[in-house]
């Protein structure tokens, strides 16, 4: 493995669908932890979900698996994926606020 398959990573992810009141953050929380992976999760005003991850490529690849299968309650029409910047500090996943 090459230490650009180890470096950090972050992708922003805006899941749409059925996707919120189904435990969608819940799911994506204990997917992130189960992966490794630091960032968090959070419902948006338009009905979506948008996920920050930051880890490996695999890692990230492991978690886009997860985003677009989603809970069993949930129903994945889109996962749109856009790379960002890491950010510092940022070591644990967590869910944040809802509307």
């Amino acid at each position: 493995m090459t230490s650009a398959e180890k470096a950090t990573q972050a992708r922003r992810f805006l899941v749409r669908g059925r996707v919120q009141g189904v435990g969608f953050r819940w799911f994506v929380e204990r997917e992130a932890h189960l992966l490794g992976i630091a960032g968090w999760v959070r419902n948006n005003a338009d009905g979506s979900v948008e996920v920050l991850a930051m880890g490996s490529r695999d890692q990230l690849f492991g978690l886009r698996s997860r985003l677009r299968a989603g809970p069993r309650a949930a129903r994945v029409d889109d996962v749109e994926e856009v790379e960002t910047k890491p950010v510092a500090g940022l070591t644990t996943f967590r869910i944040e606020g809802a509307w």
